[in-house]
């Protein structure tokens, strides 16, 4: 014969409410944090201005920046322009839609610039934009 307890038995069990909660808590803070990391890997230099300028970001892009002195600056390196069509030629080679951006200080010179235009055609590679500022002035 069973005697019953006095004490009523509490079944266990899981509740997973509670941790699929925490699981889209972290779910939307990493997609929150990961949007506003930025890969760029350039030097600070001042844009100048344009109206029509738009946010164009491409994960595999090369960012080429010349400062008020007239060095050239490749992902954050200081590279001669030999050097500099050595590289992009390898980098071509490898991708031959392979984007490049050039942002040059808003006190460049215009002759320094034409310069590392000239050094990125001679790669090869055709697809090259100016990066500028979209603050109208």
């Amino acid at each position: 014969m069973k005697i019953p307890s006095p004490i009523a038995k509490r079944r266990s069990r899981i509740v997973i409410i509670p941790l699929i909660d925490i699981m889209f808590f972290l779910l939307a803070s990493f997609m929150m944090v990961s949007l506003q990391m930025s890969r760029t890997e350039n030097i600070k230099v001042q844009l100048p201005s344009a109206s029509e300028a738009q946010q164009d970001y491409r994960p595999n892009m090369v960012n080429v920046a010349v400062d008020k002195s007239g060095a050239v600056w490749l992902e954050k390196r200081e590279i001669s322009l030999a050097e500099l069509g050595l590289v992009l030629s390898n980098r071509f080679a490898a991708d031959t839609n392979l984007p490049v951006y050039i942002s040059g200080d808003r006190d460049t010179l215009h002759g320094d610039m034409v310069k590392v235009y000239q050094t990125i055609r001679a790669a090869g590679i055709q697809n090259v934009a100016f990066m500028t500022d979209n603050k109208g002035q």
